[in-house]
């Protein structure tokens, strides 16, 4: 055996297929360690516990080649490459330079609401551009018609939601662009926090570019680039053979959201076609609604490019890390003017409440063809509800944004799991009911399951939640709740979860329902959420009788549930009555 036998023929040369695992693991904890960062440094509870943000590298192609793990999926599926390749577009390929730092949240580069803020800086080594750093944090408060600039009552276009920058420098050959600090901290409500998210984002930037300097000055670039490469091909491998698994075909499903949160009265239909053929998959979004008035669309990137994305990796070779090459057999259709490829002026400023499910359709459209590789309908519910008003400890305003937990659906073999966001939110985390309390003007009475809202199945949905919050000031609630009319579907037998609801209940009138509302409270009221639980898969007389007396145990299922959904009878101590429980299941299924 030669001694170059074991080497790897790439592009760009032949690399050595240990070292080129050395820098892959390098280049997938680069991000990771400025996750943690921003963590520890932002300012506002929404990044630092919430964690709405996401960190990646891209190549000068925009080419994702890795991400941080507890990224948002909405972000790191789409939004870093085509912020990256607009600010080449703008600026020209020579425009930016070796210490420069750009921001965009451009609606019609990115497709998603104002908040979402991307900003990067060039890798330069020996002179050449190697790669951008990617930091994309929400951005607490970018003006507009409402606190908090997200979902304004009213507001037909993206000028009503606040400031845009398109691939505008922060920073411009290390130095700080002063004027542009001075447009942003003028155009926010919360100018304290806000500037300290950025400084905790730009030193994630800097940082991260300085360590991908020092893994290029290393191992050089030909052979970063080699490594990046079979990265690439690796993931793609993987997305390519999970695919030949699934026969090929064409599978359609259907679902709808509530509305648009204009017009309360219309549904809006998502019909979808996924398509495999080979080692590809096509994701057709033809059927799904057209662009509305409402603050839910999104441009063709942030929205159906982003959710055919999330729903292809869920699918394929999901434990495979993120990169380019992980979506390179999917294609994605969609004609212009629909309400996830919307123009570039129409209102997004709840353009990610539909996503999760978007997503959730495409899987069901696979719940034939894989059955044991796709899971029932999850909450799919952001379940926005915002406190805002004026703290009297302070004489600040203040702005409390929650987004729900819920039950995901059932699999096969598996219960869904609880309690968690939505697959478009990833790992965001629950802001603790301790923070929240210190923090903002209000007390979190209840946090607790909600029982009965899992789906019935052979194995159960996730549970949802019973959520009370009572204001201890006068302030106004803004409620953005979906798929009330839509809950998260069963499959193959398995029962939905139960719908969300979210009520006002004020002291001596009957609770108030709140779908999509922008209302005053005050101290006495509650705002009460009620999050849906998972679907259920299979048949419910299926499971195993000792699990649904344990979720009775448990306080997730009642005992009346017990007997109605599963044929499960228990005496009071909640032991299962064999002979009864057999002589019910025989009868329904006779």
């Amino acid at each position: 055996m030669s001694p170059d036998a074991s080497m790897i023929q790439t592009t760009h040369g032949t690399v050595n297929p240990i070292t080129a695992e050395i820098i892959r693991y390098g280049l997938l904890s680069i991000p990771n360690q400025i996750d943690v960062n921003i963590t520890r440094t932002a300012y506002s509870p929404l990044v630092y516990e919430y964690k709405d943000y996401a960190v990646g590298i891209v190549d000068p192609e925009g080419r994702l080649i890795s991400q941080s793990q507890g990224g948002i999926p909405l972000f790191v599926a789409n939004a870093l490459g085509t912020a990256v390749l607009d600010g080449i577009h703008v600026h020209g390929p020579d425009g930016i330079v070796e210490g420069d730092v750009l921001i965009s949240n451009h609606a019609g580069t990115l497709g998603q609401h104002l908040n979402n803020v991307v900003m990067y800086t060039p890798v330069f080594e020996c002179g050449e551009c190697v790669a951008f750093m990617c930091v994309l944090v929400h951005w607490i408060d970018v003006g507009g018609m409402v606190v908090g600039s997200i979902a304004p009552v009213g507001a037909t276009e993206i000028y009503q939601e606040g400031i845009q920058y398109r691939s505008v420098k922060l920073w411009s050959s290390g130095e700080s662009m002063k004027d542009v600090y001075r447009i942003i901290e003028n155009n926010t409500r919360f100018p304290r926090q806000l500037l300290g998210d950025i400084e905790s984002q730009l030193a994630g930037c800097l940082m991260g570019r300085d360590l991908i300097a020092a893994q290029v000055r290393k191992y050089g670039i030909e052979t970063v680039r080699g490594a990046i490469e079979l990265m690439w091909q690796r993931s793609e491998a993987a997305a390519r053979a999970a695919i030949q698994k699934i026969p090929d075909g064409v599978y359609r499903a259907g679902s709808f959201l509530d509305n648009d949160g204009a017009d309360l009265e219309t549904k809006m239909p998502i019909e979808v076609e996924v398509s495999v053929e080979g080692d590809e998959m096509t994701v057709d979004f033809s059927g799904v609604a057209e662009q509305v008035n409402g603050p839910i669309n999104s441009g063709r990137e942030g929205g159906a490019v982003t959710a055919a994305r999330i729903a292809f990796k869920y699918i394929a070779a999901p434990d495979e890390p993120t990169n380019d090459g992980s979506f390179r057999p999917l294609h994605v259709v969609i004609p212009d003017g629909k309400f996830l490829s919307a123009s570039h002026d129409a209102p997004m400023g709840l353009y990610s409440a539909p996503l999760p499910t978007v997503i959730d359709t495409v899987v069901k459209a696979l719940v034939d063809a894989a059955p044991e590789h796709v899971a029932a309908a999850h909450h799919g519910n952001f379940c926005i509800h915002t406190l805002t008003g004026y703290d009297p400890r302070t004489g600040e305003r203040f702005h409390n944004l929650s987004a729900a937990d819920g039950g995901w659906g059932a699999s096969y073999g598996h219960d869904g799991p609880a309690h968690y966001k939505t697959m478009a939110h990833g790992d965001t985390l629950a802001i603790p009911v301790e923070v929240q309390e210190v923090l903002f003007p209000l007390r979190i009475e209840r946090w607790q399951v909600r029982q009965d809202s899992a789906g019935a199945g052979e194995w159960r949905g996730g549970t949802g939640l019973d959520k009370v919050v009572t204001p201890l000031v006068p302030c106004h609630v803004h409620v953005f709740n979906e798929r009330t009319g839509c809950p998260p579907w069963g499959i193959l037998g398995g029962h939905d979860g139960a719908a969300p609801r979210i009520a006002i209940e004020r002291p001596g009138q009957a609770p108030e329902e709140a779908r999509k509302a922008n209302v005053p409270v005050g101290p006495g009221d509650r705002v009460h959420v009620l999050t849906s639980g998972g679907g259920g898969y299979g048949d419910p007389l299926m499971r195993d009788t000792d699990r649904v007396a344990t979720d009775v145990r448990l306080g997730y299922i009642s005992r009346e549930a017990a007997w109605r959904d599963y044929g499960v009878a228990l005496d009071p101590d909640g032991s299962v009555l064999d002979r009864e429980t057999k002589t019910e299941r025989a009868r329904r299924t006779t």
